[in-house]
């Protein structure tokens, strides 16, 4: 066999014990070796707890070994079961009658016992041969945890042998495909958006056993959202009605049978509520920091931007474009303008949201009025800030190439911009914006006209005459 080969051999050999392919039979018995006739009954096992001394003939070793695995009963038009197969050896005696076969159950404490006779006329002649005894008929559950003891009929003290015993849950591929047990059930719900409530319905499960159904938002693994409801096995009633704070496309119904390390079922149906997504916004006034915390994973493109009063149209603020790595998208030192907004983008389309349009925060104004051939700016906040401004020229909506020098100025002091004929002729616009923050909404007052006294503007709006210039200031919200 060349080295190839036993690798192969190696591999397959492998392959087939992590499989862990459970026998099945299609009936259960008893088998005994050596042509030795032998037939079995149900036992309490009471009589045969007591021990007796050994008789100086009999060998402490006339039970040799006792193997325990699992197999699989399985009939045709019936769900299959699990059932523990017994094999031991033992050396014929003519003080043993046969053997008894126990086992309890340490998740239950239930316990239960068999009993295994020989033919005396047939086991005398064969003193000391060494007999097989094969018993399959004791069911069991998934994931059990069993104590199996075998003893000699009549029971003599310090021949006996025990094991513990583990048998497969849910993970192996034959329990999971083939044992009702794991069937993780079938779901139908109803959702009842004025009172939050999501109604359940499980079918397809094994009836006499309880059911658990909780509401969890699936990120790498199923995070709870409340408390799991239980549907019991014995009810008849198999639903349950589960309250929901908000419908996310990752919020999911999961259901699972109450056995140990059963499989659990999940539905996912409001992938499409994204709305309730973009939410999340949070500021914070002592750090200035703007925050949006994903409720669910989500492949989004994030961006500031500065919505237009012509038409809502939101445009991207350079350098603020964030893509979700993490379960939170941080902007630092953020300017609280009414107009400074959220835009989310993904494959389905775009969501803008404006955390600041309510006037929660303190918002600055900027204040433009025109005298002569002279163009007053001046800037009001709350709170302490610095600006610039600059004169330009409006090539688009929110596109403006710079025609003059960049002015800087504080809140309370006013800037005069002396402004030519040739200015005041062309689409000539009154850029400012905060400098003292990191992300800043630019805005603008345009089309203005000097040569005319007493003038004042807004933003974008069309100039009006006023008498008392201080008063009729319009304010930039």
């Amino acid at each position: 066999m060349t080295s190839v080969q036993v690798q192969i051999l190696l591999i397959i050999l492998f392959w087939n014990s992590d499989c862990q392919i459970i026998p099945r039979i299609e009936e259960c018995g008893l088998l005994c070796s050596q042509g030795i006739h032998c037939k079995s009954k149900p036992s309490s096992g009471i009589f045969n707890s007591f021990c007796h001394d050994a008789p100086a003939s009999l060998s402490s070793m006339v039970l040799k070994s006792m193997k325990i695995s699992t197999v699989m009963k399985c009939v045709r038009g019936s769900p299959c079961s699990l059932h523990l197969n017994v094999k031991g050896t033992l050396s014929l005696d003519e003080n043993i009658r046969g053997l008894e076969i126990c086992y309890l159950s340490l998740n239950t404490q239930q316990s239960q016992c068999t009993n295994v006779r020989f033919a005396r006329k047939k086991s005398k002649t064969l003193n000391g041969k060494q007999v097989q005894v094969q018993f399959n008929c004791i069911e069991v559950n998934v994931a059990q945890r069993i104590y199996v003891t075998m003893k000699t009929v009549p029971h003599y003290c310090e021949v006996k042998l025990s094991q513990e015993y583990y048998v497969e849950d849910c993970r192996n591929s034959d329990v999971g495909k083939y044992i009702s047990a794991c069937s993780a059930g079938k779901f139908d719900y109803d959702v009842d958006r004025a009172r939050r409530m999501i109604s359940v319905n499980v079918s397809n499960f094994l009836q006499d056993q309880d059911y658990y159904v909780r509401l969890c938002h699936k990120w790498f693994t199923c995070e709870d959202v409340g408390a799991f409801a239980v549907i019991k096995g014995k009810e008849s009633l198999k639903s349950v009605s589960l309250k929901y704070s908000q419908l996310l496309p990752c919020l999911c119904i999961e259901g699972w049978l109450a056995v140990p390390d059963a499989r659990r079922m999940q539905l996912c149906p409001f992938e499409n509520d994204t709305k309730a997504l973009w939410d999340n916004i949070v500021y914070n006034p002592v750090t200035q920091t703007l925050a949006w915390e994903p409720a669910c994973p989500v492949l989004v493109r994030v961006n500031l931007c500065r919505l237009m009063k012509s038409d809502d149209h939101c445009e991207d603020i350079p350098n603020s474009s964030k893509t979700t790595s993490e379960k939170q998208i941080k902007y630092s030192r953020v300017d609280t303008h009414p107009r400074l907004c959220m835009k989310f983008t993904t494959k389905q389309g775009s969501w803008v949201k404006c955390p600041f349009a309510h006037g929660d925060f303190p918002a600055w104004k900027m204040r433009a009025a025109a005298v002569a051939e002279q163009i007053h700016v001046f800037f009001t906040s709350q709170t302490k800030a610095q600006f610039s401004v600059l004169v330009c020229n409006r090539t688009q909506l929110a596109s403006c190439e710079s025609v003059g020098m960049h002015h800087s100025i504080s809140v309370g002091h006013s800037l005069s911009i002396t402004m030519s004929q040739e200015m005041c002729e062309s689409t000539i616009c009154i850029q400012g914006w905060r400098t003292d923050v990191d992300y800043s909404v630019p805005l603008q007052i345009c089309d203005l006209h000097c040569g005319f006294r007493d003038q004042t503007y807004g933003d974008g709006n069309p100039a009006k005459a006023m008498t008392d210039r201080v008063k009729s200031l319009h304010s930039l919200r």
